[in-house]
């Protein structure tokens, strides 16, 4: 039986241990608190069209990201109706889910060691992702390349989107955390 009081994930071990004291020394930080570090992660299943001809893709959806997360996801619904899509205002149109804490570091540390080697040609993520406030935003195409996620289950394969937030002023900081991270830049 794991003790999870006792428990700490590994990145998150790895970032006290090891990449605080790396950012510090190669950005000449003086205090601990200038370090960038994760703020959150949050996943997001759009449904799109399949949502506006079966409502069940939502809730289908909103299954699927909460195996993935490890935490229940919500259903977004439309905030304006557009006749042109047949859609209402309030219709449900996908799911998301914040993680943060340990939640948050095992999802990254799945998310880089498990689910990216799992993707068809996968050469690394774009470099030039990054918002210009230190937040980072990925798509994976197909859903599927998660363990938690069975593929004989599957009634449809979703894209999923990634952003995550951290609290480094630059992009160049936040690149320099991810990549101490291991995340497998492509540039």
């Amino acid at each position: 039986m794991l003790d999870t009081a006792a428990y700490v994930p590994r990145l998150r071990a790895q970032f006290r241990e090891t990449i605080k004291p790396a950012l510090r020394e190669e950005f000449g930080y003086t205090n601990d608190m200038q370090i960038p570090r994760l703020d959150k992660i949050v996943l997001n299943i759009g449904c799109g069209a399949e949502a506006v001809r079966d409502s069940k893709k939502a809730k289908s959806a909103q299954e699927d990201l909460s195996t993935i997360a490890g935490q229940k996801a919500v259903i977004t619904k439309a905030k304006n109706s557009i006749a042109g899509f047949r859609v209402r205002e309030g219709m449900p149109m996908g799911a998301k889910v914040t993680l943060r804490g340990d939640r948050m570091y095992d999802f990254l540390d799945r998310l880089i060691t498990i689910a990216m080697p799992r993707i068809r040609d996968f050469r690394g993520v774009p470099g030039n992702s990054f918002d210009g406030r230190g937040n980072y935003a990925m798509g994976i195409k197909e859903h599927i390349v998660f363990p938690e996620i069975e593929y004989d289950k599957v009634d449809e394969v979703w894209g999923l989107d990634v952003i995550i937030a951290t609290t480094a002023q630059t992009d160049a900081e936040a690149r320099a955390l991810l990549k101490h991270f291991n995340m497998p830049f492509n540039s």
